[in-house]
């Protein structure tokens, strides 16, 4: 039988320390990914690069510039540490790096997901990270977490784990909840707005992401390796926050859409739009209350309620041009139904 795929994200915090990447750690991830493997088509999603390289630079400020460059450094002392602590366990790793638009166009996601495919018949291990060295700024992700997201939804996971500085998502007293049915707007103002030195997500990013991840039926867990079998304990939900799959029927072409597209406009839609496209109905220019943002048909945007709430994602037929210019035309279909996520 073809194996499940988890996606392991560690956060910058959680694999250096002191601007040196923690051997510690490495070793640890490298042990309990071993123990996984057998039962899993895995992917590592690892920060680290710039935290490992910045060093190297003298006066480092942290310019755009300056990450690119601490990237470059830092990429291949990563990429060798983990190499050098998965090979007693003989298992063979993968370097990947990824930009945006490797998601955002189809064809190009589909022979990511294809390379990955082959490694994994071979028992290899992935570990991706974002390309900082190229990645256009205009087109980068936000942090980490999207990138793991995005391969997560992308490729069907069954889990996706954050391990990130913190024991998991925090009440307001402190303590962990270990347990989330649905991540909604109480959960999101539980979310601490600061993050760690090193690293570019807070608990606010992991949450959003998770959002994501459990509507396309993925199990997100959110935890630390401050704790003996973290990851394995993780993938068990024994340990951190366990954010719970949503359970949707939701074809693969749909999970790409509502993940790696990118997003080039809102349109918010009245009540009747609202309920008709939740009945799996097309979006009508009738519908529609009001439009942000420019787009050209075949690209994406998002479907907003009256109080601003993004509950779904579609595919244009037409240019935003044309359903300003054509408002209130009753037949002018702007989305068909096939072409709708709902979120």
């Amino acid at each position: 039988m073809k194996k499940p795929v988890l996606v392991v994200k560690f956060g910058s915090a959680s694999v250096t320390s002191d601007g040196e990447i923690d051997e510690r750690v490495i070793l640890e991830i490298a042990r309990q990914v071993s123990i996984l493997q057998p039962n899993y088509n895995i992917v590592l999603v690892s920060s680290g690069a710039v935290a490992a390289g910045k060093k190297f630079i003298p006066h480092f400020k942290g310019t755009l510039e300056e990450k690119k460059a601490a990237a470059a450094i830092g990429n291949p002392l990563l990429i060798r540490k983990y190499a050098t602590y998965f090979r007693p366990f003989r298992i063979a790793l993968a370097q990947s790096l990824c930009e945006r638009h490797h998601f955002s166009n189809r064809g190009q996601f589909l022979q990511l997901k294809s390379t990955y495919e082959t490694l994994w018949k071979n028992n290899i291990i992935p570990i991706a990270n974002e390309n900082d060295v190229v990645s256009n700024k205009e087109l980068k992700f936000s942090d980490n977490d999207e990138l793991a997201t995005l391969i997560a939804v992308g490729f069907g996971a069954e889990k996706l784990l954050m391990c990130t500085s913190v024991p998991g998502v925090l009440d307001s007293d402190g303590k962990v909840i270990t347990s989330i049915e649905a991540v909604d707007k109480d959960i999101l103002s539980l979310a601490r707005t600061d993050k760690s030195s090193v690293g570019l997500g807070g608990m606010t990013s992991k949450l959003n992401f998770a959002r994501l991840a459990t509507q396309m039926g993925i199990e997100v867990v959110i935890f630390s390796m401050h704790t003996n079998d973290a990851i394995l304990k993780a993938e068990q939900g024994q340990l951190g926050t366990v954010c719970k799959a949503q359970m949707k029927k939701i074809s693969s072409r749909k999970k790409w859409m509502a993940s790696g597209s990118l997003i080039k406009g809102l349109v918010t839609v009245d009540e009747g739009a609202l309920e008709a496209i939740k009945n799996r109905k097309s979006l009508l220019a009738v519908g529609v209350v009001a439009l942000d943002e420019k787009f050209v048909a075949g690209e994406v945007f998002h479907i907003l309620d009256q109080s601003g709430n993004i509950f779904a994602i579609a595919k244009s037929k037409v240019d935003s041009s044309s359903i300003k210019k054509d408002y209130k035309i009753k037949n002018l279909e702007i989305a068909h139904a096939d072409d709708i996520v709902l979120l």
